[in-house]
């Protein structure tokens, strides 16, 4: 059998960062009402419960957005689509106001900005936020759902923008039993 070529190195921060972005994400952008609104990119968006329905994202503690997530009461989480990676990166980018043109978004349920044209998007009530690190877990229910009836969504996937392979976004069906 011939020898592996894998490396083998202790688990710190360059190198936790290094394995991860061999992990393929799905981009998402959170935003939350405020004085101005808020909203960032984040790929850690994840279900964590059905029964209660409950979905998680990351922010980092030092983040512009975190003091408004802080305190938000409703944030909306979209998932983007494909095509929306100037999206993604208008939402990526500090300094800038992320929700001037182009980007095209309206005032939703409680007051939560809402992205048009994504995927799908989640107006969800937080109901928890943990501190965990540099960062701040955010657990929220979700109230309202919207999604497109088609569309393949954006992923992130080695420090670039990815989407799926034509011939994988169909649906597979499985076999009855």
């Amino acid at each position: 059998m011939p020898e592996s070529t894998d490396a083998t190195v202790d688990a710190d921060h360059d190198a936790l960062r290094t394995l991860l972005r061999h992990q393929a994400s799905t981009v998402t952008v959170v935003t939350a009402p405020g004085e101005p609104a808020v909203g960032f990119t984040a790929t850690s968006f994840t279900s964590v419960s059905l029964a209660p329905p409950i979905v998680s994202f990351c922010l980092n503690l030092g983040s512009s957005s975190w003091p408004a997530v802080a305190r938000a009461r409703h944030v909306a989480v979209h998932l983007l689509a494909h095509h929306q990676q100037e999206l993604a990166r208008t939402f990526a980018t500090s300094g800038v106001d992320r929700f001037a043109r182009p980007t095209r978004w309206r005032t939703g349920p409680e007051g939560v900005p809402i992205l048009d044209d994504t995927l799908a998007w989640l107006l969800c009530r937080v109901v928890d936020r943990v501190t965990v690190g540099d960062h701040a877990v955010v657990l929220a229910e979700p109230e309202v759902l919207r999604h497109a009836e088609v569309g393949s969504p954006l992923l992130y996937h080695r420090g670039r923008y990815a989407g799926l392979a034509a011939d994988q976004t169909a649906t597979v069906r499985r076999p009855a039993a």
